[in-house]
């Protein structure tokens, strides 16, 4: 069975980084092109970044693009998002979510992580 365990979220002041991790176990972490998605208090989960199988096509996000990096180490089945200048707006849980091909929808991801809190004060 295929899992995504997310890690390094925390709280962190505005205008500071933090990175969140995500590694898959039990699968082919290299066949799977990988997203991150956020959700504040509400219903919806909004996109932020998605890289495919090798990497070499990445979107992000309008909100995220220029402070947010999406990256992967194929080697250690992780895919990463380095997050800098953080705003109180991207407090959210973050979840890394694995699919065929990169989308921005999360419709187009089957399996999913349980998600990360990051908390940014202002």
């Amino acid at each position: 069975q295929v899992q995504l365990v997310e890690s390094g979220g925390g709280l962190v002041q505005a205008g500071g980084s933090l990175r969140v991790s995500c590694v898959m176990s039990g699968g082919t972490f290299r066949d799977y092109a990988m997203g991150w998605f956020r959700q504040a208090p509400g219903p919806e989960r909004e996109f932020v970044a998605t890289i495919s199988r090798g990497g070499p096509y990445i979107r992000y996000g309008d909100s995220v693009k220029g402070r947010f990096t999406i990256s992967r180490d194929n080697s250690k089945n992780t895919v990463y998002l380095q997050m800098d200048n953080l705003k109180p707006e991207d407090t959210a849980v973050y979840y890394c979510a694995a699919g065929g091909g990169p989308s921005l929808s999360p419709d187009a991801y089957t399996i999913w992580g349980q998600g990360t809190q990051v908390t940014v004060s202002s």
